[in-house]
């Protein structure tokens, strides 16, 4: 069976070396994703016990699921349309909502509305990503907005997102933080009292910090894989992903190996059948890019990665029942997601929701 080891303790490593290289600010931890595959709940009672003050989603409903799971802690969930049911059980339970735009902000004070719980949103300013984020020429509207519907929402952040800080001392990241700090004082003028400024991700923490500000978002880097192509900053990976061998046969000359022959041995060649495919998230792409750990050695994914299992090369002697590490310390994700011209936060993230989790590191 394929089963992703989850190491709890190299979170809280990780964690420390995020503190250490952003002192004197918060930490968010991200746990969108389910925790980018890690498992959200037992990630956020690690990150609740060591002190982390904010928990970040993506989803309404994820925040949701937190608070359903006993966490009364602050939460900021920033990405929602219109007409989202769950904003008035986010207001009415407290969690800090991302605010973009005026509609977003109408349904908001609606919610508080109807809960008779003022509501707490966070405002986020577009610096230069072009996703969500109020457009410049809109900020001060949206500022304004928000101040009217003080008896309905406390402001409690301000905050924005970047576009390349993972590519370190690349311009945009100085001139983002240059329009931030715009947007900031901007509002600042119209009479908004700002308690909390954050505009850093995982690179940015690791690597930018004049936009670490009050608080840095921390997702990728807290699981163990370095968000910065060619550094890995001693983060250790949080997440092993192993499976095991199922049979092993010797192929002669010429044999093609799964669906569409995409590879064919050159001479007698051993081959493993592993257990573990894309339905597990494995990528599909895998097949005759990537290589896998395995007695000592690493062998090369060969044929096409099918739903269910994949085949590998062997470079070594093996045999059924040997363990398969298909990404952890090596390969790492970040290695396994460039073979497959992706990167690690995605190899992470897909990892299938009929694979295991087993928890280790930590009681």
């Amino acid at each position: 069976m394929t089963t992703a080891i989850v190491d709890l303790g190299a979170i809280a490593q990780n964690l420390d070396l995020v503190r250490a290289v952003a002192p004197g600010v918060e930490v968010m931890g991200v746990v969108k994703a389910d925790a980018y595959g890690h498992g959200m709940h037992r990630v956020a009672q690690v990150l609740r016990a060591r002190g982390v003050n904010w928990l970040g989603v993506a989803l309404p409903s994820e925040a949701l699921a937190l608070r359903d799971f006993g966490d009364t802690g602050p939460i900021l969930a920033w990405l929602w349309a219109p007409g989202n049911a769950d904003i008035v059980r986010c207001v009415a339970t407290g969690v800090d909502l991302g605010v973009s735009n005026s509609q977003m902000l109408h349904e908001v004070v609606a919610a508080a509305g109807i809960t008779g719980t003022r509501a707490r949103v966070q405002l986020k300013v577009d610096t230069g990503l072009s996703r969500n984020g109020c457009p410049i020429s809109k900020w001060s509207e949206l500022v304004a907005e928000a101040l009217a519907a003080k008896p309905l929402v406390e402001v409690t952040a301000v905050w924005s997102h970047l576009a390349n800080a993972d590519l370190p001392n690349h311009p945009t990241v100085q001139e983002q933080s240059r329009l931030f700090d715009q947007a900031c004082e901007s509002a600042e003028a119209l009479g908004l009292d700002i308690p909390m400024r954050h505009l850093a991700n995982s690179p940015a923490a690791l690597t930018a910090p004049n936009t670490h500000y009050d608080l840095v978002r921390v997702g990728i880097a807290l699981y163990g894989v370095s968000p910065v192509t060619g550094l890995d900053f001693g983060l250790a990976p949080a997440m092993t992903l192993v499976s095991s061998v199922a049979s092993v046969k010797l192929i002669d000359a010429g044999a093609s190996v799964s669906y569409g022959g995409t590879w064919t041995a050159t001479q007698e060649t051993p081959i493993a059948l592993v257990l573990g495919g894309y339905a597990d998230g494995i990528p599909r792409s895998a097949g005759n890019r990537a290589q896998v750990y395995l007695n000592g050695q690493l062998h090369p994914i060969v044929g096409r990665v099918a739903m269910d299992q994949f085949m590998v090369a062997l470079q070594c002697p093996a045999a059924p029942g040997d363990e398969v590490v298909i990404f952890g310390q090596a390969p790492t994700a970040n290695e396994l997601g460039v073979a497959c011209e992706t990167i690690g936060y995605e190899i992470v993230t897909r990892i299938g929701s009929r694979v295991p989790r087993v928890y280790v590191g930590l009681p």
